[in-house]
């Protein structure tokens, strides 16, 4: 409450006529650090923004957020130049949204004043809860930190950049979560005091732990390891597998997946309501068989097993974008679609990964077709002034994005990715 005080988000009016306010409930969670554990007891305010109604007391709701793949390129960038990597958490975030339209809320349960109970709270700010209030934080950060001097990319928006000189600065907003990222420790102090005069910040100090990933940093050898040990340790316990067998593979060699293997009887269906396929993979497949949920649980596996293995980046003479893609014909049983992927990676490690099926469609597009054993390879220098330097060239080694693998096989091209454990660094 002493934040919603200090942020002015509302005043006490009288309701409207023909206005219905919409509620608000208290939400308590716990919060855990990088290992796991409870660092504090938070609870929050929340308002039941699934009552509102667009047009009146809502219009646009749309707010981007950084893509993990950004953030990964820049820590690649950052390892290679040797840059400060600093963190800082918006407290609050949300509260500094300011509304344009009226929205009016019931008053919080256990804040009601006897002589204005039968006041209602008109909304100066955005709360946690209301559609727009994504929207209207970001809406404020970017107003604030382009009066900084930042410049806002056009295809990521919450990635900004300023140069000055040899200064290079980069800042990164995930929501509530800022990574600062340059090459001047005085001008990333400056740039933590101008949030500080603008919003209730914590420092964090050198980056360590960012949306469930941690970060370890060796700077004498320009090498950074992500881990994400912690988060795959929630989901298994969350499947039930946390003492289940180490997998060596994540799919089964010579598995074939199709609609043959969906439950046929009651029975069979019966059994597999219980159990939490679309959860795990975050798929609306209807009726998913036991051998689908087999599948899965060697995903499961594979990941207890390398939970402990990093994202490494580093080690490279250049700073160089390798990209390779991958195709196979007529993987899907089903449909006979093609399946296909692609990989880019910088600074020895992956940034981006994507891995497909083809699109439905009545004819087959012939430009699209391309030979499963041949991989194109392009690849693109940087320098720290962002000049780019393009070539291509054709190889004929396989990654393992549409077809599974043998686990020797499979160790070694995740190595080549940069996924290895930390005594593998050197």
């Amino acid at each position: 409450m002493d934040s919603m005080s200090e942020n002015q988000v509302w005043t006490l009016v009288e309701p409207p006529e023909g206005i219905k306010p919409i509620g608000c409930k208290w939400v308590f969670k716990k919060k855990t650090d990088m290992d796991g554990n409870v660092q504090t007891y938070k609870g929050r305010l929340v308002a039941k923004g699934f009552r509102q109604i667009h047009g009146i007391d809502y219009d646009e709701t749309f707010s981007p957020v950084a893509m993990i793949k950004s953030i990964r390129i820049l820590l690649a960038v950052a390892t290679f130049h040797d840059y400060e990597i600093w963190q800082m958490d918006v407290k609050t975030a949300f509260l500094n949204g300011k509304l344009e339209e009226d929205v009016y809320m019931t008053q919080p349960e256990g804040f009601v004043a006897p002589e204005d109970a039968r006041k209602v709270c008109k909304l100066q700010r955005s709360i946690y809860g209301l559609k727009q209030a994504s929207r209207s934080w970001n809406l404020r950060f970017n107003e604030a930190i382009q009066e900084f001097g930042f410049i806002r990319n056009e295809d990521e928006p919450c990635v900004y950049k300023q140069f000055s000189g040899s200064i290079v600065s980069f800042l990164v907003l995930y929501v509530d979560d800022i990574l600062i990222i340059g090459n001047d420790i005085p001008t990333l102090q400056s740039i933590k005091t101008w949030l500080s005069s603008c919003f209730s910040m914590k420092d964090l100090g050198e980056a360590a732990y960012i949306l469930g990933v941690k970060i370890y940093r060796d700077r004498s050898r320009r090498l950074l390891g992500l881990s994400q040990s912690t988060y795959i340790d929630k989901v298994l316990k969350r499947f039930s597998m946390e003492e289940s067998k180490r997998g060596f593979l994540p799919m089964r060699h010579g598995i074939s997946l199709s609609k043959e293997m969906c439950p046929s009887t009651p029975q069979e269906r019966e059994r597999m309501s219980q159990i939490p396929y679309a959860s795990a993979i975050g798929s609306i497949m209807q009726n998913p068989g036991e051998g689908h949920w087999t599948a899965v649980k060697y995903i499961l596996k594979y990941l207890r097993r390398t939970k402990d293995i990093f994202l490494v980046y580093g080690g490279e003479e250049e700073l160089r974008i390798k990209g390779y893609t991958d195709a196979s014909f007529q993987t899907d049983k089903d449909d006979s679609r093609s399946q296909s992927g692609f990989v880019f990676c910088l600074n020895g490690g992956t940034d981006s990964i994507v891995t497909t099926m083809e699109p439905l469609r009545k004819q087959r597009n012939p430009d699209l077709i391309m030979d499963p054993n041949i991989i194109l390879s392009a690849s693109i220098s940087y320098d720290e002034m962002g000049k780019y330097e393009r070539y291509t060239r054709m190889i004929t080694s396989l990654i393992p994005l549409t077809k599974t693998l043998a686990q020797q096989k499979l160790d070694r091209h995740t190595k080549s990715l940069g996924i290895r454990y930390v005594s593998d660094w050197s």
